[in-house]
C-alpha cells in the first residue's frame, strides 16, 4: 500500500514577488509619459507606480511658484517615505528625473534596489560645478535662440522661473523618432517646468555613503537631441554605473522604443536579483 500523504504538510513554494518599478518623468512631463511602458510592465506581472512631480502632470501647482528642488521633488520623497521598512523599489528617472532619483538615493538608499537613469542627468551631487552644468543641462542652441517659452514668476527683472520648449519645435527636438500620435499627445499634455527649482538641485549636505550603496544602471538614448550622447557619456565616465545599455531612440524612448525599453528595465532588474 502507498504511504498516506497529508496534503496539509506539503509546503507550497514561496511565491516570488515581482519587483516594484517607480517611474519618474523629466521636466515638462508627467506620469502620462509612461503609459506604454506601464502597460507592458504590468502585463508582465510587475508592479508599476508613476509619479507626478510638483507642477507636473495632474498636479495643480503652478511651475512659477516652485522655487526649490526640494519642493519640486516632494511627491517622490513623500512616496518613498510611505514605503514600509522592508519594501524596496526600482527607481527609473528620465531626463531631469535623474536628479529626482539621485536625491531619493541620498535619502532613502535602504529602500532602493536599483536606480535606472534613462537618458537622464546623473550627477552625484547635483549642479555644484561648471562641469556639472556642462554635462547635465541641455544645450539646445543648435535649434536657434528662441527655443523656450519662459515664465517670470518673480518679475521680469528676475531669472525665469519656468520654461517649456515651444510647441513648434517639440517634435524636432524631443520626439523626432516617436510615433506622430505620441508627439501630438505630448504637445497637448506637456507643461512648463520649474527651471529655477531644477537649477537649485544640490545634494552636498546629503549622506554620500547612502547613495553609493544604491546600484545604478544607465540607459543611453543614442539619438538624443536634449541630453546629447556625449553628455551622457561624460556623466557615465564621472560616476560610473554598474551597467550601461544603449537604445536606438530619441530623447523619449518610452514613445519611440517602448518594447526595447521595457526589456532593458527587466534586464536591469535581473542584474540585481529581481525577475
Amino acid at each position: 500500500m502507498g504511504e498516506e500523504i497529508n496534503m496539509r504538510e506539503i509546503k507550497k513554494p514561496a511565491e516570488v514577488q515581482k519587483p516594484h518599478f517607480v517611474l519618474v518623468h523629466g521636466i515638462s512631463g508627467g506620469a502620462w509619459c509612461w503609459y506604454k511602458v506601464r502597460c507592458l510592465m504590468e502585463n508582465s506581472g510587475y508592479k508599476v507606480s508613476c509619479i507626478n512631480l510638483k507642477g507636473s502632470g495632474t498636479d495643480p501647482s503652478d511651475a512659477n511658484s516652485i522655487h526649490s528642488f526640494d519642493d519640486y521633488n516632494k511627491p517622490l520623497m513623500d512616496f518613498m517615505s510611505s514605503l514600509t521598512d522592508n519594501e524596496k523599489v526600482i527607481l527609473v528617472g528620465h531626463s531631469a528625473g535623474g536628479l529626482s532619483i539621485t536625491q531619493a538615493s541620498h535619502k532613502f538608499g535602504n529602500k532602493i534596489r536599483l536606480a535606472v537613469y534613462l537618458a537622464a542627468t546623473m550627477l552625484k551631487l547635483g549642479f555644484c560645478t561648471d562641469e556639472d552644468v556642462k554635462d547635465g543641462v541641455p544645450d539646445l542652441s543648435a535649434f536657434g535662440d528662441d527655443v523656450y517659452q519662459l515664465g517670470f514668476g518673480l518679475g521680469a527683472d528676475q531669472p525665469p522661473t519656468s520654461a517649456i520648449v515651444k510647441q513648434e519645435l517639440q517634435r524636432k527636438i524631443i520626439y523626432q523618432m516617436s510615433p506622430q500620435e505620441d508627439s501630438t499627445l505630448a504637445a497637448m499634455l506637456v507643461r512648463p517646468g520649474p527651471i529655477l527649482a531644477l537649477q537649485s538641485a544640490r545634494f552636498t549636505g546629503e549622506n554620500h555613503e547612502e547613495v553609493d550603496r544604491v546600484p545604478r544602471v544607465y540607459i543611453k538614448a543614442m539619438h538624443d537631441r536634449v541630453v546629447k550622447p556625449e553628455q551622457q557619456d561624460a556623466m557615465i565616465k564621472r560616476w560610473p554605473p554598474s551597467d550601461v545599455y544603449a537604445l536606438d531612440s530619441d530623447h523619449s524612448p518610452f514613445f519611440s522604443a517602448p518594447f526595447l525599453l521595457a526589456g532593458f528595465l527587466t534586464k536591469a532588474a535581473a542584474s540585481v536579483g529581481c525577475n
